[in-house]
């Protein structure tokens, strides 16, 4: 269930969003991207172009926004991948607060369902308000409360961000989601937003989240449930490739690009996460148009490759093939560099690594 055997096609569905988090690491808000939404058309075409592979038939719904915002384009995608492929699964990273009616949908057919959110409710309100000031941790809460019940097959998730207000509060976030019925876990650390230096809220103390994060992780599966990471998303099995982005697979973009990352958002910002961007929509031609080349670049961002480096702390750690040179989308972001290193999660991976039996380095899903 490594990170780089997840084979997919993701729609960034929009940039129009119901809440306002603090530390949001897109800039959605933009006047270039602000309300924009997915082509059908281009939608259409990623997954022509997209089944022709041999890739897994999972279609994931994600973006700059919230994407149940668009619960029709979602719905008109499911119906078309389901036909040209009845086994074709689905997934979704949600913010959890959206209509009774989207939480029934979201049930009754998407496979996957992550919910984003920090809780305990106090630190979710806190850094994920409703953009009208409301709380979000009651809407998300009510929206398990009623999906649980219909979920007979496949997951509903929580997906959190740790930050210096929320690393020592991880078991308090399983016992709370726990109670509602919620069995599978994923945290990640906070990181920059696109171009800035320094988180929201300044760096994450990775000692102390290291520390918590192993204390939730037994927590967690002692009692019947399964915690993990970005840290810890390829410790199933080693390999060469740390991400599906090196493979690459297509994340279809709000404003017209293929993209290979969860972090590179949009095509029509010319900044460093561009190596990301190997694929733009011809409107007028009626198909995409692929970049060879970046596709070549970014399958080079292998583990051998990485080891041949000079100056790649990487030759010199054993849980090198459990990391693959960590999250390419991090590293780009924060070194400017696809073969950088982000040092800091170093010490912690081989930490957590140490720590954690078979048992707990294992997944019944992917990274998220």
């Amino acid at each position: 269930m490594s990170h780089s055997s997840k084979e997919m096609i993701s729609f960034f569905i929009t940039t129009r969003c119901n809440l306002d988090c603090i530390y949001c690491y897109t800039n959605k808000g933009t006047v270039k991207h602000q309300h924009q939404t997915l082509d059908w058309e281009f939608a259409k075409l990623g997954i022509d172009d997209y089944y022709t592979t041999q890739y897994k038939r999972h279609i994931r719904f994600f973006g700059a926004g919230e994407p149940t915002e668009e619960i029709d384009l979602i719905e008109q995608i499911y119906r078309y991948a389901k036909k040209k492929d009845k086994a074709t699964t689905s997934e979704i990273q949600t913010n959890g607060c959206f209509s009774v009616e989207v939480a029934d949908w979201l049930a009754q057919n998407v496979d996957i369902i992550w919910i984003s959110c920090d809780g305990p409710p106090k630190i979710q309100d806190e850094y994920r308000p409703m953009l009208s000031g409301e709380s979000s941790s009651e809407k998300i809460d009510e929206n398990i409360q009623r999906m649980m019940p219909q979920k007979h097959t496949g997951i509903i998730g929580i997906r959190a961000t740790i930050t210096n207000r929320n690393y020592d509060k991880q078991i308090e976030l399983i016992d709370h989601y726990s109670r509602l019925g919620i069995k599978n876990f994923w945290v990640d650390p906070i990181f920059p937003s696109i171009g800035e230096k320094v988180p929201v809220g300044g760096n994450l103390d990775m000692g102390r989240f290291t520390k918590h994060f192993i204390q939730a992780v037994k927590y967690a599966y002692d009692n019947g449930l399964t915690y993990g990471s970005i840290l810890t998303c390829n410790f199933d099995e080693p390999g060469e490739y740390a991400c599906r982005a090196l493979l690459p697979v297509p994340h279809l973009t709000s404003d017209g690009y293929v993209s290979a990352c969860d972090m590179a958002l949009f095509g029509e910002d010319a900044n460093h996460m561009d190596i990301f961007m190997y694929g733009k929509w011809d409107k007028a031609n009626h198909c995409i148009i692929y970049d060879e080349k970046k596709i070549r670049t970014l399958r080079s961002r292998s583990l051998a490759k990485i080891l041949q480096l000079s100056d790649s702390p990487c030759a010199h750690c054993s849980v090198a093939p459990f990391c693959r040179g960590y999250c390419p989308g991090e590293v780009v972001n924060e070194t400017y560099d696809l073969f950088g290193c982000k040092k800091t999660v170093c010490k912690p991976v081989v930490n957590i690594f140490d720590s954690l039996s078979d048992r707990e380095k294992s997944y019944i899903f992917s990274h998220p």
